[in-house]
């Protein structure tokens, strides 16, 4: 009995050990567990410390396991540039990731699959966002008004230290919301803070352990354990776009649509006589996309773009005499003028190359066979770019390790920015609303920096 019961475990070995092996040509990476692949070596709390690691040991392009799922991993610009520039059509799937299908339905436009469905809301998003503002005047007017807004509260609580975050927060979603519900919302409202409180700890929790384990152990998705807590955030997020959707359809004036929703929903009545994926949860789902791309990474930047600016006071200081100078007192700021302020934009550039607020981006998935770097990637393989990467890559920087403004000037001092900057990705499923989020990051910094100076707390730990 003893040596059947052993030929039983001997025969589940040989069997994990030959479906565990990588495909033929397939790139190379550690060695894996059963069940948990290589969630040992690629710890989420240090995953960018052990992606260089892994990097620096197979090279531009490596593989791991999370759970019993392979993944491609990039390691610098080069193979970065590879999947998402030169063949970025054939990198621009979505791999089947559990935790975001369930809180997203497979709709919208961040992590639905490559597709039909996927170009025409995409292509529809692009030319709604030109239409209400998106890189025209109105929409500078409408940040700068928004800007008068954010510095009204910081001058409201100078008198003692305080945590910029909440406000941060709030003066980015009301760009967003102007542009898809035609309104801003006062810093105040209570709703306002248990939605954004919401959206955060869901995100954070998606993207954490817990994530993770719902992703790559299918028994523990129903089990009231902590990633439940996740949903149950989604919920109360989709209830808050549901009823500003349906107030929309109350108020609709064919003809005259006010901001996006309007807009959206004026096509969904055209579809309604032909096959469409204009629909409802469409629309809501794609409302809580650019909600969430447009808040969380953009306030996180500016947050960190006020802790650089503090542990190196001589740069903030060199940035607002090139504001005085170029300014005055008087002059009111257009988003025009970063082409007359090098050291400033190169400034607000550097603050997002070293701050790396979405290091991995979403995942990509390759939507046929391909080759990369040699190796052979079959078709629906999930592929991660490490931006992180790409942004230190010593090849590509001149100082890659440290904040430096100097990474995005010449030897004349004039604006440049290398091919490897990738904040905003790059190809197919580059960030839709990279042209808003520039104009919000020049225009919000340096309103700031003209009324402000940034200091560290007297009696607080100095940033490291």
């Amino acid at each position: 009995m003893a040596a059947f019961s052993w030929l039983i475990v001997l025969s589940l070995l040989v069997l994990w050990f030959w479906k565990s092996r990588r495909p033929k040509g397939f790139p190379s990476g550690p060695w894996h567990l059963p069940l948990i692949g290589n969630l040992l070596q690629v710890r989420i709390g240090n995953l960018q410390k052990d992606l260089d690691q892994l990097g620096k040991k197979y090279g531009p392009v490596f593989s791991v396991y999370l759970g019993g799922t392979p993944a491609v991993i990039t390691h610098g610009f080069p193979s970065a540039k590879e999947v998402l520039v030169i063949k970025g059509k054939e990198f621009a799937g979505r791999p089947d990731f559990p935790i975001m299908d369930a809180l997203s339905k497979k709709k919208g436009i961040l992590t639905v699959r490559y597709g039909e469905v996927w170009k025409e809301q995409r292509k529809f998003s692009l030319m709604l966002l030109r239409n209400f503002g998106v890189g025209k005047k109105s929409m500078e007017e409408k940040i700068l008004e928004e800007a008068t807004y954010l510095i009204e509260a910081f001058t409201e609580e100078t008198s003692v230290p305080f945590d910029p975050h909440e406000f941060l927060q709030n003066a980015v979603s009301n760009i967003i919301f102007t542009i898809i519900f035609g309104k801003r919302f006062e810093y105040d409202k209570s709703f306002l803070k248990t939605l954004l409180h919401e959206i955060h700890q869901s995100l954070k929790m998606a993207l954490g352990p817990w994530g993770l384990l719902y992703n790559v152990v299918p028994l523990v998705r129903r089990l009231p354990l902590p990633h439940q807590r996740i949903l149950t955030s989604s919920k109360k997020v989709e209830a808050f776009f549901e009823k500003e959707v349906e107030e929309h359809k109350a108020t609709l004036v064919p003809g005259e649509p006010r901001d996006f929703t309007d807009a959206y929903l004026e096509e969904m009545q055209k579809a309604e006589r032909k096959s469409s994926s204009f629909e409802d949860e469409q629309l809501r789902v794609l409302l809580c996309d650019l909600f969430l791309a447009g808040t969380e990474t953009m306030a996180g930047t500016l947050l960190w773009g006020f802790l650089y600016l503090m542990a190196f006071p001589e740069i903030q200081e060199k940035c607002q005499k090139e504001i005085d100078a170029v300014l005055g007192n008087n002059a009111s700021l257009k988003y025009e003028d970063r082409e007359n302020l090098p050291y400033t934009n190169a400034v607000i550039h550097e603050i997002q190359r070293i701050s790396n607020v979405a290091p991995l981006g979403l995942p990509h998935a390759t939507i046929q066979d391909v080759q990369l770097f040699g190796y052979k990637i079959p078709k629906d393989t999930m592929v991660f770019v490490n931006l992180h990467s790409a942004h230190f890559d010593e090849s590509q920087w001149k100082f890659p390790k440290e904040f430096n403004p100097s990474n995005f000037l010449n030897e004349k001092g004039e604006f440049v920015k290398p091919e490897a900057f990738l904040a905003f990705s790059a190809g197919p499923r580059a960030c839709l609303g990279e042209n808003l989020a520039r104009m919000e990051l020049f225009l919000f910094f340096t309103s700031i920096l003209r009324n402000f100076q940034l200091l560290w707390p007297d009696k607080s730990q100095a940033p490291d």
